[in-house]
């Protein structure tokens, strides 16, 4: 009896630190707005990183678009239901620096919990664009896109195109786009993100600024230039080919993805991070190729700028998460990790390392054509022009030019007139971030 007793004790000492050991875990919700096949990324990413170690668990939470991610987080953070990690897009990067009191620094954090962060190791046209003005980084960089060309190889050998030529300048991409339109295609080519496509990296490639002050980074006074010449010209020759379909507008955001998926447009501009879901879809042989250009603008092409996202974190969370948090990101930090995720999505590899390793084990070799996004990006060193944005309020301002950029494809305004429009109404926008920030 005495023998049993004791065997029972110890099988229920077992159980209860099992049951202990099972509590100890501490679960990090993680806020996403990555759906599709970049939403089954992110689930690999936190169930690797799960598998690592037995102290933390990442759950990653889909909140749709990233507006509604960031809405959501700043609801949830007034009723303390924050989570401890949300992904916020690039132009929401003035807003998350304002509110200090809510987010808590990525250098701060890597510091604070002595896990390893090296700002340099990351690619220059990301940590510029994520960093304050003294050089410290403030969210950890996640998924960074620039947008590139896309083209329907099938699509291009029926209308007589060479299908391994992409257009390089705007006046042959709508030659080709005229071509397909007389081969039968509905729509000669379209774009995804009009704003960040057509204005923002727009300017970036031929070198002309969106706004004062460095595009916002050298100050929250800056003032919208947007609505010079060179973009009027372009506005302007979109408007005109819209009228018999050699470009079509199809919406906002990725609206248009679909339609090239289908082949019902033979040529897109699109974010380097939907390769995973075009390569999904797409029934037809995929080409790619650089952002176009107008050839007279002097110093076109210059460099993209990037887009995406970052993982900020949010305060006023347990101190165990914070420990865990650090953790991850140095997990998402190693070379092997960066590359698969820019292997499998097509967003940038964001350290030197990664982008070396993949270089390493022939992924461009065996995929031509998926290094457009880092070639263009490093095209030539970034000038003011096109380093990058961080203007106060910039996803209201982008919605002001996109409801302008509408009435200009539709006839019921003048490409001028609505851009002097988008960029008045963008100015009181600034203004109005300005006096709610004066310390800023």
């Amino acid at each position: 009896m005495r023998k049993l007793a004791l065997g029972c004790l110890a099988l229920i000492a077992a159980t209860l630190q099992g049951a202990a050991a099972a509590r100890a875990v501490t679960e990090i919700q993680w806020w996403h707005a990555m759906s599709g096949q970049l939403g089954r990324q992110v689930e690999k990413l936190a169930a690797d990183f799960n598998a690592t170690q037995t102290g933390f668990r990442i759950i990653p939470v889909y909140k749709g678009n990233y507006t509604e991610t960031v809405t959501s987080a700043i609801f949830a953070f007034r009723s303390r239901s924050q989570p401890a990690i949300v992904q916020v897009n690039e132009i929401a990067t003035a807003t998350m620096m304002a509110a200090k009191g809510a987010t808590y620094p990525v250098y701060e954090l890597m510091r604070d919990q002595a896990e390893a962060f090296t700002p340099s190791a990351y690619l220059p046209a990301i940590t510029g664009y994520y960093t304050d003005t003294a050089g410290n980084m403030l969210s950890f960089p996640f998924n960074a896109s620039t947008p590139i060309l896309y083209y329907n190889k099938d699509l291009f050998r029926a209308a007589g195109l060479n299908p391994d030529e992409p257009p390089k300048t705007w006046p042959e991409l709508g030659n080709m786009a005229k071509r397909l339109r007389a081969a039968g295609t509905p729509c000669g080519f379209t774009t995804a993100w009009p704003s960040w496509i057509n204005v923002e990296n727009f300017s970036a490639f031929h070198n002309i600024p969106v706004a004062t002050r460095s595009n916002g980074l050298g100050g929250l006074d800056a003032v919208l230039t947007f609505n010079n010449p060179v973009m009027v010209r372009h506005i302007e020759q979109l408007a005109e080919w819209q009228k018999t379909k050699v470009f079509d507008y199809s919406g906002r955001a990725t609206s248009a993805e679909p339609r090239f998926q289908k082949s019902e447009c033979g040529i897109f501009l699109g974010s380097s991070g939907t390769r995973a879901d075009i390569i999904a879809n797409a029934k037809f042989d995929v080409g790619y190729g650089l952002l176009p250009y107008w050839p007279d603008v002097a110093g076109a092409p210059q460099n993209s700028m990037i887009g995406g996202a970052t993982l900020w974190v949010l305060r006023d969370r347990p101190r165990d998460e914070y420990k865990g948090v650090a953790k991850f990101f140095a997990f998402l930090s190693q070379p092997d990790i960066q590359s698969a995720w820019h292997q499998n999505t097509g967003y940038l590899p964001s350290t030197r390392a990664a982008y070396e390793l993949t270089r390493a084990q022939g992924f461009y070799q065996r995929n031509p054509g998926t290094e457009k996004s880092i070639e263009q990006i490093t095209l030539k060193p970034p000038t003011e022009n096109s380093t990058g944005m961080r203007l106060g309020s910039f996803t209201l301002i982008r919605d002001a030019i996109e409801d302008e950029l509408e009435q200009a494809f539709a006839g019921k305004k003048p490409a001028q007139a609505a851009l002097d429009t988008a960029a008045e109404r963008g100015n009181k926008l600034l203004r109005q971030f300005e006096r709610a920030n004066p310390l800023q």
